[in-house]
C-alpha cells in the first residue's frame, strides 16, 4: 500500500498499482475531447414515454428519480442502419431503482467553519458541499468544476479555501464574496491549512510531494519551502505555530518547521495516516485510512490511542469547537460523528454506493448477481432484492483493489479495470479472491474474458483493443487500433466481439481477424454495452441520456428508456467518460444500468 511510486486517482486517492499510467502521451488525439459539447445541468426526471427528438443531450447532471417509472414506446418508421434516429418499442418497459443513491461522489476533506457548518469536498464529483449534520443530507455549496475540493481549510476571518486535485487549482472564497483562484498548475494540490496569521500552506501529494506557501491574494506564485516528505497529507497548525500532518507512505506524523524547513517526526507505527487535527484540549487526533481506526495522539511524546475502530477507506477529519469529531469515509460515501471521550461513532450520512460505474451480471438458479466497479469499492449487488454485498474496499489494510471503474462477469470471472491506475483485476468470482492484477495498461476501459482464456481490453489510450495472455499478462497483442474512445465490450456468438467508440458515436463488430464493421454511428458518448440472449446489443448512450437496443444485422435502433441519470460531467483533468455508464443483461432478459449522477443501480423490465 505506501510504495513512494504509487498514483493517485481521480477521486484524490493514491492507486495502489506501480505506476500511474502515462495517458497523457501522443498516443491519443486529446484534443477531440475539446470537441465533446459542454455539459449542462438539469432539473427534469424520466421522460417515461419513449420519443425520438433531434435534440442533443450533453451528459448532465440531475435530481433525484421516482422510484418507479413505467416508460411507454409506439412504433416509428424504420430509419437506415447507420442512422442514431430511434425506432420506438411497441413494449412496454418498467424502470425501477434498485439500489438507492447517494449524496456525494466520494467524500474526501472536511472543513468546519465558525458558525459549525460543515462543508464537505469531493474530487470525482467536483464539487463542494455543505452538510445538515441534524438532517443529515447536504446540498451543493460550489458546483462543478470549480467545487472541486480534495481539502477545505478556512482562515481566521473566515475566508474557505479548497483544492483542485487534478486540475491543479487552489481557490478561495470569503463569505457569498467572489471566487478567487489563488494558484494553478499544480497537479496533485491536496492538502492546505492556514496559519493564525492567515498565511496559506498547501502540498501536493501523489502527484508530487512538494509544500508551498500559497499568496492569499493570488498575486505572487506558489513558494516552495521542501519537497520528498512522503506524502505530507491532511494536515493543520498546531499551538505551537508547527504544522503537523502524517506522512502517508512512511505510516508516521510528522511535524515541519514552515519557516526553517525542518521536518521531525512526532509519532509513528501506523499503517497508512491520512490526516490530522487537533482539538481545543492540544490533542492530536489521526486517521488511519488502512486500518479504519482514529486515534489520539500526545503530540509531545508521540504516546497513541487508539480511540474509534471504524471502517477501513477512511479520509479526513474536522474538529468543531465544542471537540466533536467528524470523520469522512470514501468507500461508505459517509460521514461519521465520534465521540472523542466514548469512541462511540453516530453516523451522519451515508450511502449504498459510492461511485458506481461499469457492472456485469452472473445468473445462477434464477437469481441475478450484478457486479459493480464501485470506484471505492467492488460490491455485488441481489438483481432481486437490491441487496448490497461489499466484496473489497480501497486502502483496507491486505486487499488488493485499484479504484475500480468497470466491471464484466461471466461464469467464475469478474473483471475490473481503471482507466487511471492502468489495471485489469481478475477476481474468482467464487472465492472473491483476486487471481491476477495486471497492470501498465493505457487507460483501460473494459475488459472481458474470451472463449480462449484470453483477456481483451479497451485500452482507451492506445485507441486499440489489446488481447493479453500469458504469466500475468506478460504477452499482448494489438487486434485493432485507431478505434476512437473505445469504452465498453461484449463478446458475440461467433468469436466476434462488440465495441462503443465514445468519441466517434459508433458502436461497432469486430471479428477475430480485427476486420471491422460499422452497426451504427450518429450516437452520442455511447457507453456500456451488454448481449442479449437473441443477440441485440444494449447500450447507455450517454450522451443523450437513454439506453437503447441495436439490431446488429441491421443497425435498426429502438429506444428503452429516456431521460436517464447517466453522464456525470468529467472531472478537469480527467477524461470525458469520466466514470463509465454500466450496463448488464439477467438471466431473464432484465437490463441494469448504473446512474453515476445518483450512484444508484436501475433495472428495466419488458412488460
Amino acid at each position: 500500500m505506501r510504495p513512494a511510486d504509487r498514483c493517485r486517482s481521480p477521486t484524490g486517492r493514491p492507486a495502489t498499482g506501480r505506476h500511474r499510467p502515462d495517458i497523457f502521451t501522443n498516443t491519443v488525439e486529446w484534443d477531440a475531447f475539446e470537441a465533446t459539447p459542454p455539459y449542462a445541468d438539469t432539473t427534469s426526471s424520466f421522460v417515461c414515454q419513449s420519443r425520438m427528438t433531434g435534440e442533443y443531450f450533453p451528459k448532465m447532471g440531475g435530481h433525484a428519480m421516482k422510484n418507479r417509472l413505467a416508460c411507454t414506446a409506439v412504433i416509428a418508421a424504420i430509419f437506415c442502419t447507420t442512422s442514431a434516429s430511434a425506432q420506438k418499442l411497441p413494449e412496454i418497459w418498467e424502470v425501477t431503482k434498485l439500489v438507492p443513491g447517494s449524496a456525494f461522489h466520494g467524500v474526501h476533506g472536511l472543513g468546519i467553519d465558525k458558525a459549525g457548518h460543515l462543508f464537505v469536498g469531493s474530487v470525482a464529483g467536483a464539487m463542494l458541499y455543505e452538510v445538515d449534520i441534524a438532517g443529515g443530507t447536504a446540498k451543493v455549496a460550489i458546483p462543478a468544476p470549480i467545487g472541486m475540493a480534495d481539502d477545505i481549510a478556512f482562515a481566521p476571518d473566515g475566508t474557505m479555501a479548497w483544492t483542485g486535485f487534478l486540475a491543479g487549482d487552489l481557490y478561495s472564497r470569503k463569505g457569498d464574496g467572489p471566487i478567487k483562484k489563488l494558484a494553478s498548475g499544480l497537479p496533485g494540490i491536496n492538502s492546505l491549512a492556514f496559519r493564525k496569521d492567515g498565511r496559506l500552506y498547501a502540498t501536493t501529494v501523489f502527484l508530487g510531494d512538494t509544500l508551498y506557501e500559497i499568496d492569499v491574494e493570488g498575486v505572487k506564485p506558489p513558494r516552495q519551502i521542501m519537497e520528498k516528505m512522503g506524502g505530507l497529507n491532511g494536515f493543520e497548525f498546531g499551538p505551537d505555530d508547527k504544522l503537523y500532518g502524517p506522512l502517508w507512505f512512511k505510516g508516521q506524523v510528522a511535524k515541519v518547521d514552515v519557516d526553517k524547513a525542518e521536518l521531525t517526526v512526532v509519532a509513528d507505527g501506523f499503517k497508512v495516516p491520512a490526516a490530522v487535527n487537533f482539538d481545543s484540549k492540544g490533542n492530536l487526533w489521526v486517521v488511519d485510512t488502512a486500518l479504519g481506526q482514529l486515534v489520539r495522539v500526545d503530540p509531545k511524546s508521540g504516546a497513541k490511542t487508539m480511540v474509534a475502530q471504524l471502517k477501513p477507506s477512511l479520509d479526513n477529519l474536522a474538529i468543531d469547537e465544542k471537540d466533536r469529531i467528524y470523520v469522512s469515509n470514501m468507500a461508505d460515501n459517509g460521514i461519521q460523528e465520534v465521540d472523542p471521550a466514548s469512541g462511540q461513532a453516530k453516523q451522519i450520512i451515508i450511502g449504498k454506493l459510492a461511485l458506481p460505474g461499469g457492472i456485469g451480471v452472473t445468473s445462477e438458479n434464477g437469481k441475478d448477481t450484478i457486479h459493480v466497479a464501485d470506484v471505492f469499492a467492488y460490491r455485488t449487488v441481489d438483481g432481486t432484492t437490491g441487496e448490497v454485498t461489499e466484496k473489497a474496499r480501497m486502502h483496507a489494510a491486505g486487499v488488493t483493489l485499484e479504484y475500480p471503474m468497470s466491471a464484466t462477469a461471466k461464469g467464475n470471472d469478474v473483471i475490473l479495470s481503471s482507466w487511471f491506475t492502468g489495471t485489469v483485476q481478475v477476481i474468482d468470482n467464487k472465492t472473491g479472491a483476486t487471481r491476477d492484477m495486471l497492470h501498465d495498461f493505457k487507460a483501460p476501459h473494459d475488459a472481458i474474458v474470451l472463449e480462449d482464456g484470453s483477456i481483451l481490453v479497451a485500452e482507451l489510450g492506445t485507441k486499440s483493443l489489446v488481447r493479453v495472455s500469458g504469466e500475468h499478462g506478460k504477452d499482448r497483442t494489438t487486434l485493432i487500433g485507431d478505434l476512437e474512445g473505445p469504452v465498453g465490450l461484449v463478446a458475440g456468438s461467433r468469436g466476434e466481439v462488440y465495441v462503443t467508440e465514445a468519441f466517434a458515436g459508433v458502436v461497432s463488430k469486430i471479428e477475430q481477424n480485427g476486420e471491422k464493421t460499422v452497426l451504427v454511428k450518429e450516437l452520442k458518448m455511447p457507453e456500456g454495452l451488454a448481449r442479449t440472449s437473441d443477440g441485440k446489443l444494449i447500450v447507455a448512450e450517454v450522451g443523450a441520456r437513454r439506453l437503447i437496443e441495436i439490431t446488429p444485422e441491421d443497425g435498426k435502433i429502438t429506444e428503452i428508456a429516456a431521460d436517464l441519470p447517466i453522464g456525470l460531467a468529467g472531472a478537469p483533468g480527467g477524461l470525458p467518460t469520466h466514470i463509465p455508464t454500466g450496463v448488464a443483461i439477467g438471466a431473464t432478459g432484465v437490463i441494469y444500468f448504473s446512474s453515476d449522477i445518483e450512484n444508484a443501480i436501475y433495472k428495466a423490465v419488458k412488460k
